[in-house]
C-alpha cells in the first residue's frame, strides 16, 4: 500500500504562493498514481496561474489517454501544459513570459518513473540513509557544475542559483526529461520546491526524511527547516512511501 503526503507554504518573504502540489495515490488515466510539484514564475499572479494550468492540464490529459506507456503518458501530458500555458502568455493581459517548473512521479511496482521540467527535484530516499537526487536541475548553475566551471558544493549558494534554463510555457514547444529508478523495501520519495532545496541541505533533508512520525509531521518538519533557515522563496513538499504497508 502506497502513503503520501503534500503541503506547500508561501514562505517568509513572498506575498504570494506561486507553488502547487497534487497528490492521488489512485489511478490517473493509465498511471497507477501521480505526484505533481510545480513551481510558477511571473509577474503579479501569473507564476500562480501557471503552476495551476500545470497541474490540472496533466491530471485532465492523462485522465483521457489509454494504452500508452507510463514514460509516453508523462511526457504527452507535460507538452500539453507547456502548449496551454505558452497559449495563455501570447494572449492574456499580464501574462507574458509567465511560465512554471514541473517535477512529477509515479510508483510502477518496483520502480519510479520521474518527469520534470526546470529545477524542482526529486530525491530517493534509501533506508540505508542515503539521499539521491533523481532528476537534473535545467538551471545555468547546473549547466556550470556540468561543464566543470563550478565545483558542486558552492552550486547551492551560487548568485545565479535562480536562473532556469527550461520551464513549462517558456517557449512554444519543450523537452521533457525521463528518470526510472528501482525501488527497494522503506524507500521515501521527496518531490520539493527550489523554495526547500535551496534552504536546507541534502544531508539535513535526508535527516529529517528519517526522523520519527508520520509522513505529514516530516513534510512540515522539513517546511520549518526552510522557513527557519530565511523562508526566502515559496516551499512545496511531497512524500512518497511506494510501500507503506
Amino acid at each position: 500500500m502506497i502513503d503520501s503526503y503534500g503541503v506547500t507554504d508561501r514562505g517568509l518573504r513572498r506575498q504570494l504562493n506561486q507553488d502547487r502540489v497534487y497528490v492521488a495515490d489512485g489511478p490517473v488515466g493509465p498511471l497507477p498514481n501521480l505526484y505533481i510539484v510545480a513551481d510558477g514564475m511571473g509577474g503579479h499572479n501569473a507564476g500562480e496561474l501557471a503552476s495551476a494550468i500545470c497541474v490540472r492540464v496533466i491530471e485532465d490529459e492523462l485522465k483521457g489517454m489509454r494504452n500508452v506507456s507510463p514514460e509516453k503518458a508523462l511526457e504527452t501530458a507535460i507538452k500539453a501544459a507547456n502548449s496551454t500555458i505558452w497559449e495563455q502568455a501570447q494572449t492574456r493581459v499580464g501574462c507574458k513570459g509567465m511560465g512554471t517548473t514541473v517535477v512529477a512521479c509515479t510508483c510502477l511496482d518496483d520502480d519510479v518513473l520521474v518527469a520534470n521540467v526546470g529545477d524542482s527535484r526529486a530525491y530517493l530516499c534509501s533506508y540505508d540513509d542515503d539521499i539521491q537526487q533523481v532528476s537534473v536541475d535545467h538551471s545555468l548553475v547546473e549547466e556550470m557544475v556540468q561543464m566543470g566551471g563550478l565545483e558542486r558544493s558552492k552550486a547551492r549558494t551560487h548568485p545565479d542559483k535562480n536562473i532556469i534554463t527550461r520551464a513549462v510555457g517558456a517557449m512554444s514547444e519543450i523537452d521533457v526529461d525521463l528518470f526510472r529508478v528501482k525501488l527497494e523495501q522503506g524507500d521515501i520519495i521527496l518531490l520539493c520546491s527550489d523554495g526547500m532545496s535551496n534552504m536546507v541541505e541534502d544531508e539535513v533533508i535526508g535527516d529529517i526524511i528519517w526522523s520519527d512520525g508520520t509522513l505529514r509531521e516530516r513534510a512540515h518538519r522539513l517546511v520549518d527547516m526552510a522557513n527557519e533557515n530565511g523562508g526566502r522563496d515559496n516551499i512545496s513538499v511531497v512524500l512518497i512511501e511506494p510501500f507503506a504497508g
